[in-house]
């Protein structure tokens, strides 16, 4: 199963749902990726894909300074799963693949 594209996110947190949108490449079988959000742009680490279980990691420094961990459920177009930061409490992150994806100027 692929999941490469551009994947619309919603992360609904403590402090408010948060969207973002995750772009994941394959090259030579290796998953890398980027996520925009809050105005900011950041790679994403520790790209894998397990069957259908997607995980990876990055650093955001809006709204507030973390390390996420993302562990996701990828069905066809759909994913969902969780999002965690350190000892705070797991939240709840659901996507769809965009399929007409706009492209950046």
């Amino acid at each position: 199963m692929s999941v490469e594209g551009t994947w619309n996110l919603s992360v609904a947190t403590p402090i408010g749902r948060i969207k973002a949108v995750v772009e994941l490449h394959e090259r030579d079988g290796v998953l890398s990726g980027v996520a925009h959000g809050a105005g900011e742009e950041v790679a994403l680490s520790e790209v894998a894909l397990d069957g259908d279980r997607l995980t990876w990691k990055q650093a955001v420094t809006k709204p507030l300074r973390l390390n996420l961990a993302f562990d996701v459920t990828v069905d066809g177009d759909t994913l969902q799963g969780t999002s965690k930061a350190g000892r705070l409490p797991a939240s709840k992150v659901i996507g769809e693949r965009d399929r007409e994806p706009h492209r950046r100027a």
